[in-house]
């Protein structure tokens, strides 16, 4: 078993364990990863400088409720991310995109 199936298991234990998988709806999940990126930006709120040790547990949060929200979807987490990846390296050509933000020179597909 690899380290994030382990992470997968030992997340959804915790859940299961407390009953909480009936709240963990496709909306109520989303909602809570829209509320935790609020709060990673909150960290940013009145300056660039920050806490490390704040900031992961603000992604962390972020990261676990994606890791349920793929399981709620039933879609293997690192297939979509490597999809996403595939579809970006189209959309952002490295002779376009190379040293600018990519805004206004992504690839339509």
């Amino acid at each position: 078993m690899d380290r994030l199936e382990k992470i997968k298991r030992r997340i959804l234990e915790f859940r299961n364990s407390r009953d909480w998988q009936k709240y963990h709806t496709v909306e109520n999940l989303s909602k809570s990863i829209s509320i935790e990126a609020a709060e990673l930006l909150e960290v940013f709120q009145w300056g660039d400088t920050y806490e490390l040790e704040e900031v992961t547990e603000e992604l962390a949060d972020i990261l676990i409720y994606a890791i349920l929200l793929s399981d709620t979807l039933q879609v293997d987490p690192l297939k979509i991310i490597e999809d996403k990846i595939n579809k970006n390296e189209k959309r952002f050509p490295v002779d376009k995109v190379y040293g600018t933000s990519g805004k206004h020179t992504k690839e339509e597909l």
